[in-house]
């Protein structure tokens, strides 16, 4: 029974000490809520929301598209998905400051901004040219969109537009990683076009936060079978005797 609660309180600690990122973005010092800093947003901290709502867009759109052209493989498909729950969180903060989303009413493929519009259309191109070219083209927007976080990232104080950016950036880490199993498992080795060799290195190496949960879990599943087998196997034995 001790031995139970020793566990029990370990293994609470563990998911406390996982955790507490989460806690600590979403509140600042003295535990302020999100957001709940004086005054507005300044100048870089609007031109980051709406950039980076349009650069969200741009990547579901591209997705999407590429989608479509390559026999619905499901990886663009479903990173797309992801792409749109970045574009809602963003919204959200926009709606929260009083923004508008610039393209809201633009459909797939069109931008306000016309970098974007350009760079768009220059994604589309390289990723038609094969299967290889459109997930080396999906790597490349999200090392983009890696780079671009961490700058807007590091302009701003508000805790609820960094708790957002540093999520979207776990989850383009991730996608990242995802365009780059996928090349390999057709036998490329991708290598970065954005990012430095040494940041892209340590994104494809680093298992992070959600990688050890996942480990911790499979670990204890596993105690627990082996506690299981060895029950069982205790029960077969007094049935034997």
């Amino acid at each position: 029974m001790n031995m139970n609660r020793k566990i029990i309180g370990t293994v609470g600690i563990v998911f406390l000490l996982l955790l507490g990122g989460v806690v600590v973005s979403a509140k600042g010092p003295q535990g302020k809520i999100a957001g709940s800093k004086d005054g507005g947003l300044d100048d870089k901290e609007i031109a980051g929301l709406l950039f980076m709502w349009e650069e969200e867009k741009l990547a579901r759109d591209v997705y999407l598209t590429l989608y479509q052209t390559w026999n619905q493989l499901p990886i663009f498909n479903n990173i797309a998905n992801s792409e749109q729950t970045h574009m809602d969180a963003i919204k959200k903060l926009l709606d929260k400051y009083g923004l508008s989303a610039p393209t809201e009413d633009m459909g797939i493929g069109e931008f306000q901004n016309m970098e974007l519009q350009v760079l768009y259309l220059d994604l589309i191109q390289k990723g038609s040219i094969s299967l290889i070219d459109a997930l080396e083209t999906g790597a490349a927007i999200e090392e983009i969109d890696i780079l671009d976080l961490e700058n807007y990232l590091a302009e701003t104080d508000h805790w609820d537009i960094q708790r957002v950016y540093n999520n979207l950036l776990e989850g383009s880490k991730n996608h990242l990683r995802a365009f780059v199993s996928a090349l390999l498992a057709q036998g490329i080795t991708y290598g970065p076009q954005y990012l430095s060799q040494e940041k892209f290195d340590d994104i494809i190496n680093d298992d992070g936060i959600t990688n050890g949960f996942y480990n911790l879990i499979q670990n204890l599943k596993q105690l627990r079978f082996r506690a299981n087998i060895k029950n069982m196997l205790g029960n077969l034995k007094g049935e034997g005797d």
